[in-house]
């Protein structure tokens, strides 16, 4: 019975450890498509007048892209602060699985 339990709960931190590692990966991306906006921003605004309200909406539009990039940062660490206790989890299960299998003679 312990040798089920074991692996039914190795299976479901392994789902668990490749959906948050499928996160992270979609953040990274996020957070390049975010990079790649900003330089454009950056780009598009050095022709102008530093003055101009055009100027000044690019660079609101840039503050925001920056506040963007803070939440996706902080969202990055959960995931990986989430991922490592997984991982530790799961290390665990491995270590009782090996266990309970060892243990049953046949």
């Amino acid at each position: 019975m312990g040798l089920l339990t074991a692996s039914m709960r190795m299976a479901y931190l392994n789902a668990s450890r490749l959906d948050l590692e499928y996160k992270i990966q979609l953040v990274s991306q996020a957070k390049v498509d975010l990079a790649t906006q900003s330089t454009e921003l950056v780009n598009a605004g050095t022709d102008l007048d530093p003055n101009s309200p055009v100027v000044k909406q690019l660079e609101a539009r840039k503050e925001r892209l920056h506040l963007l990039e803070k939440k996706l940062d902080q969202q990055m660490l959960q995931y990986q602060s989430r991922l490592t206790l997984i991982e530790a989890e799961f290390k665990s299960a491995q270590k009782q699985f090996q266990s309970n299998a060892s243990s049953v003679s046949y």
